[in-house]
């Protein structure tokens, strides 16, 4: 399960990176970052599935929040709607 989420992500980087605007390269990139942290911490774990990893990335979501002003953190949590999406094609 893992791999496809992996693989969803880098896609989506790659994509981002070709053709996002600096908004959405800010974004991938954070997230990137913090979206790295949460597979490690899964992969010691028994659950894996997609509701695992939506409150692993909720907790550092909260973190975002206070860390980013509001304009970025709607950045973020836009590129986390796209990415998630993205991950539930892949792993379907």
């Amino acid at each position: 399960m893992l791999e496809k989420y992996d693989a969803a992500i880098e896609s989506w980087i790659e994509e981002t990176v070709s053709h996002g605007d600096d908004d959405a390269l800010f974004a991938s990139g954070y997230l990137q970052g913090h979206i790295a942290v949460v597979l490690a911490e899964l992969e010691v774990e028994a659950e894996q599935g997609i509701d695992a990893l939506d409150a692993k990335v909720a907790n550092c979501l909260t973190l975002a929040n206070e860390e980013l002003n509001d304009d970025d953190y709607q950045l973020v949590t836009q590129a986390w709607q796209q990415l998630r999406g993205r991950i539930v094609s892949a792993a379907a």
